[in-house]
């Protein structure tokens, strides 16, 4: 009964816009370039489900959630692999294309490794027992994983049917400029952070005698969520250098980093963690007097910290 408006959601998002453009008189050689690139990522955007989809009836018949995860790290590399199939060979977008790589690699080991330590996610206790309800996290991944990433996939297709010839001499070829410097610095400071973040984390946790405590050692004494914050990095630096190569509705492609930000902040990362921290340690002073002067995001000394 939840699905049915979700579907109905879902279909006018899609037949909508369809009908707009139908009905439209833009002239041919306007669109030509914008079909030519929805034509390749069509092809991401298939694959994409249909991993998805694969994953989900194995998963869904043996009641696990244990590659989750990893599956979406699989399912962004191969989406990587088949925007560059036919596309630019730009040392642009072989730097993107190798950053998302290393993102998904480095984020779906962890979190595989995280998932058999711990026996399992406490997300899915009572998802994977419920084909629907579990259907659902599934389809919310394939759509996370074409959006976050969208940018890079948009960048290493041709913009013209004439750049299927050029090779190396696509106008997505544009030399490196300082948006890609800065765009590259931010990645790696999100890498960086976010890595950091997470190995203190696991390691804090191993230790009994923090059972019962949260975190708020290392970076995690100067930020409450450093984790998100090397997230949202990467993929503004990653957008920030694709933008370089991108032009006029390409640009819309900013709804990549706009949406993870907004996942993060306002639906799916800080409010669940925070009132999970308020329901845990809520009555503690200490607790109270950390969440009000720790930042949440950037990981900064606080006033009088030492």
């Amino acid at each position: 009964q939840e699905i049915g408006p979700l579907t109905n959601v879902f279909s006018r998002m899609i037949s909508r816009p369809l009908l707009i453009l139908s009905a439209s008189r833009v002239p041919l050689h306007s669109v030509r370039p914008m079909g030519t690139a929805m034509s390749a990522m069509s092809h991401v955007a298939f694959a994409d489900a249909a991993i998805q989809f694969a994953c989900f009836t194995v998963a869904a018949a043996l009641q696990t959630e244990k590659f989750y995860d990893i599956s979406a790290s699989v399912t962004y590399i191969l989406c990587i692999l088949i925007s560059r199939r036919k596309g630019v060979r730009s040392s642009r977008s072989s730097v993107n294309s190798t950053l998302v790589i290393l993102w998904a690699l480095r984020l779906g080991s962890f979190l595989l490794w995280r998932v058999i330590h711990d026996g399992g996610d406490s997300r899915f206790a009572k998802a994977k027992t419920k084909p629907l309800t579990f259907f659902v996290f599934w389809a919310i991944q394939a759509l996370w994983i074409f959006i976050t990433a969208l940018p890079v996939y948009l960048a290493n297709t041709p913009r013209k049917e004439e750049d299927l010839e050029q090779g190396t001499k696509s106008v997505r070829d544009t030399p490196i400029g300082w948006r890609d410097v800065v765009g590259w610095s931010l990645w790696c400071i999100g890498f960086v952070v976010q890595f950091t973040a997470d190995v203190q984390k696991r390691i804090f946790a191993a230790d009994p005698r923090n059972q019962g405590r949260w975190i708020n050692v290392g970076l995690w004494r100067l930020a409450q969520h450093p984790n998100y914050f090397g997230e949202m990095c990467m993929w503004w630096g990653i957008f920030l250098s694709c933008s370089t190569s991108l032009r006029n509705w390409e640009l819309l492609t900013v709804l990549s980093p706009s949406f993870v930000t907004f996942l993060l902040l306002r639906v799916s990362g800080v409010p669940i963690l925070r009132r999970q921290g308020l329901k845990r340690w809520g009555h503690l002073p200490e607790y109270q007097e950390y969440i009000k002067k720790t930042p949440l995001l950037v990981p900064l000394p606080r006033p009088g910290s030492k």
